[in-house]
């Protein structure tokens, strides 16, 4: 078998070079007035939907499923709301690597920690189940603020990327795990660490069962339920969403669902994700739409996209 490279790669080779060039721009897109990082993330989010076809063409398809209310015009708005939020998703991340906790704490409403305290209390850890928002690096930092998390989080396809994204979670997180790496998270529950967890994606047929997500069937894992028998650790949801008045963060710890865990795993899934869709719809587009939550169907990979 041929020995593994475990060696730091090169990051100044010009293979990095435009990674090191956006994360420049990142930074001092950062240091920019809040008003300023707002009008250049509507630029920049007109730009990537008129560029990012197939991500366009996934949003809307999403939003017409889970939002059949909407009319075409509404949803076209809609559209450009999401395009919005993601661009402005990535000073937000670059807000949440620099700033301090004093600064931090001047932008959120937190509500609901007598939810977390009555959790961490029971001294058998807290899963803490929160959802992929565009501000998620955000949240995680606002979460900061509340409790001495750990998160989990999928490597980056990009090492010098991924090294980025790390060394800033790491300047709030207590720790990061690997999303694959179950041992490592139930052993932080056995350890009473309060771990974020995020379940609202699809990650195929292993490990899923088929619930209803916006109304619509959506592959969704049983790790959660999982996770909570290994330790009869408590569940909190956690909701993040920014107020466009205010530009403040409302970060709010609520409850598990009544009758979660119920010992069924398809009961738990459709009440997990019942939870998740009412945090969502707070704020709709400040959700990442663009990704394929209905890609797995049980009749195979869903035509939904194409």
């Amino acid at each position: 078998m041929p020995k593994q490279d475990t060696s730091t790669p090169n990051y100044y080779t010009p293979r990095y070079w435009p990674t090191w060039l956006a994360i420049l721009l990142l930074n001092i897109w950062s240091m920019l007035p809040w008003r300023l990082q707002t009008a250049v993330a509507r630029i920049l989010g007109r730009v990537l939907m008129t560029l990012a076809r197939r991500r366009r063409h996934i949003v809307d398809v999403n939003l017409q499923l889970c939002f059949p209310e909407w009319d075409e015009a509404t949803r076209k708005k809609k559209i450009k709301e999401v395009f919005f939020n993601n661009a402005l998703g990535l000073v937000e991340t670059s807000n949440a690597y620099r700033s301090s906790a004093k600064t931090l704490q001047d932008k959120v409403v937190i509500e609901g920690l007598d939810v977390l305290k009555a959790a961490q209390d029971q001294q058998r850890g807290v899963l803490l189940l929160g959802a992929h928002y565009s501000h998620l690096d955000m949240g995680g930092a606002l979460t900061a603020l509340a409790c001495d998390p750990l998160a989990i989080y999928r490597p980056n396809n990009n090492p010098l990327m991924d090294k980025y994204i790390i060394d800033g979670r790491m300047t709030f997180m207590k720790g990061i795990i690997k999303r694959s790496d179950m041992r490592s998270i139930a052993r932080a529950l056995k350890k009473n660490e309060v771990v974020w967890y995020p379940p609202d994606q699809d990650y195929g047929r292993d490990h899923s069962v088929y619930a209803p997500f916006f109304g619509v069937n959506a592959a969704t894992i049983t790790a959660t339920s999982r996770l909570v028998k290994f330790n009869q650790s408590p569940v909190v949801m956690l909701s993040c969403y920014r107020d466009e008045k205010s530009e403040k963060y409302h970060l709010t710890f609520k409850p598990a669902p009544e009758g979660f865990p119920s010992g069924d795993d398809t009961i738990d899934a459709e009440l997990i994700n019942k939870a998740i869709e009412d945090c969502i719809r707070l704020a709709p587009t400040q959700y990442m739409w663009t990704h394929r939550r209905f890609k797995t169907q049980p009749d195979g990979r869903a035509k939904l996209y194409k």
